[in-house]
């Protein structure tokens, strides 16, 4: 109890200074574990109830990658079941309806065969759940539901405190700047890179200042307007995104400002213009270097004077619109080359923002994949989507130059291709499938010459330098992650003493999980 007092005190703490309930997992994995952690469960989770569903914020014995996904009540009965039920919902052995946790506790087994959980709730609102899983028949049963209901109520309390402080802060928040907009959900990234990301969203959304995103194809650049977007003033108004680099030559200033009918040729009717679209709002315009050097001065008046005059019109129209521009380029080497405009450069880049690219935030891989994951398993019809451990290693060594959307696509096609090894299936067949990723459905190459030098030391280790012909280099995939995994726990073990609790920390494990990995690997 000494210990869940601690951890409460540690997240009280975080969440009084501003963090968001969902971006402190090793907080809530710690609270977990100090209440559940004792209990014959192979799996537990933590979760806390959103828009989108539940969103697991804790696991045990499950890997990260399931805090990647959101479980929506309609998709998982046994989930709207527990929700539905006032104490310790436990389901029979026979139960058919499917687990949403079946395949992904152990490569070994394929489904859950005990399963309970309990609804946390304020009130009449769910606000999160309580679930355990084993993969024994009965091994819950002795678990007893007044022991367990006093856990969750606990777990409920911390739940309910995160919203009471999220609310209050919101208020005075309200209070002190009536125009400030209710911080959103922050993102539970686990790199640093993406973390300041969103500290620098946060600082400028709430202002008028025009964003230049940078950063390279498929880092999520239309993704970040739109978060950019909903935590800002104008949320509520539209965000329109136009892309520079398709709009017709001929045509890209009405495009952009709009037109009087019988402006030109063609021009049979009035058209508003994305800039007047967007009035109120964001506009995104995406490719921005591509925009013509003829058309820049125009853009330019824009911004500076916050007037649009369309083709055919000989009057001004004021517009008030957010400009975001993005852009793969480096605008400075584009004005410096005279293909760009120095002063609408500076005007566009108020407040620049890098996206890192999916190499430089590893950490985040896994988090992605779970999303990814539960996204296709909708689209699939399956029970459930999972990565074996070479899987997951395979995805971690791979140096992803088309980044998040080709993380996205490549999980895409590995899903479908896993799926066509079970052969054709009958519908109520294919719902209950449990459908394992293996590294080989990924097709991505096990080492890579072209590998750029910025990749980080760990992944650089999982990967044998070019030309080297050892017998090591020529090992399964499952092999040389284990030996990665092996190297790397032992590496961080050191670091920290052999304090098994300081390294779970270190690696973003909870403890459960590394002791297990632990065994597997000869380290116990």
């Amino acid at each position: 109890m000494t210990r869940f007092l601690s951890t409460l005190r540690d997240l009280l703490a975080r969440l009084s200074a501003g963090q968001a309930a969902e971006s402190l997992p090793a907080q809530w994995s710690q609270l977990l574990e100090a209440l559940v952690g004792s209990y014959p469960a192979d799996a537990s989770t933590l979760m806390m109830a959103t828009d989108e569903g539940l969103q697991p914020v804790a696991v045990l014995g499950l890997d990260d990658e399931v805090r990647g996904r959101h479980f929506a009540l309609q998709a998982h009965p046994r989930l709207a079941a527990i929700a539905a039920h006032p104490d310790v919902c436990r389901f029979p052995q026979d139960c058919e309806l499917p687990d949403p946790f079946d395949g992904l506790l152990d490569e070994a087994l394929t489904h859950v065969h005990d399963c309970l959980g309990v609804a946390l709730r304020d009130g009449d609102r769910l606000i999160g759940m309580l679930t355990l899983d084993a993969l024994e028949p009965g091994r819950l049963a002795a678990i007893d539901d007044d022991e367990l209901l006093a856990a969750a109520g606990l777990l409920g309390t911390c739940l309910r405190l995160a919203w009471q402080l999220s609310d209050t802060r919101s208020r005075l928040n309200e209070a002190l700047a009536p125009e400030t907009p209710l911080p959103g959900r922050t993102p539970q990234w686990h790199s640093p890179a993406m973390r300041r990301l969103e500290e620098s969203l946060a600082l400028v959304a709430p202002t008028d200042m025009s964003v230049l995103l940078h950063g390279e194809t498929g880092v999520g650049k239309e993704l970040i307007t739109r978060r950019l977007h909903e935590l800002s003033t104008r949320s509520h108004a539209p965000l329109v995104r136009v892309n520079c680099a398709t709009l017709p030559e001929a045509l890209v200033e009405s495009e952009l400002f709009g037109h009087r009918r019988g402006a030109f040729s063609g021009a049979v009717r009035d058209h508003r213009g994305h800039f007047a679209m967007a009035d109120g709002g964001t506009l995104m315009l995406d490719e921005i270097g591509e925009l013509q050097l003829a058309l820049q001065p125009k853009l330019l008046r824009v911004l500076q004077e916050g007037e649009i005059q369309p083709l055919g019109s000989e009057k001004s129209v004021q517009v008030d619109v957010r400009v975001v521009a993005v852009t793969n380029r480096e605008l400075h080497a584009e004005v410096a080359a005279g293909r760009f405009r120095e002063d609408l450069y500076h005007r566009l880049g108020v407040f620049p923002l890098e996206i890192p690219a999916l190499r430089e935030r590893r950490e985040d891989i896994i988090l992605l994949a779970g999303s990814f994951l539960e996204d296709n398993r909708v689209r699939l019809g399956v029970a459930n989507l999972r990565l074996d451990e070479a899987a997951e290693g395979a995805l971690l060594a791979w140096h992803w130059p088309g980044n998040v959307r080709e993380l996205e696509h490549t999980l895409a096609r590995a899903a479908l291709r896993a799926l066509g090894e079970q052969g054709p299936q009958e519908a109520e067949a294919r719902r209950q499938s449990i459908v394992r990723i293996r590294a080989e459905h990924l097709e991505l190459p096990v080492r890579d010459a072209t590998e750029p030098a910025a990749t980080t030391a760990s992944a650089a280790e999982a990967v044998p330098r070019p030309g080297a012909a050892t017998e090591a280099s020529w090992r399964s995939l499952r092999e040389a992650v284990d030996a990665f995994q092996r190297s790397h726990i032992a590496r961080a073990l050191a670091a920290h003493d052999h304090n098994w609790a300081a390294t779970a920390r270190a690696l973003q494990l909870d403890s459960g999980n590394l002791h297990r990995l632990a065994h597997r690997l000869g380290l116990k």
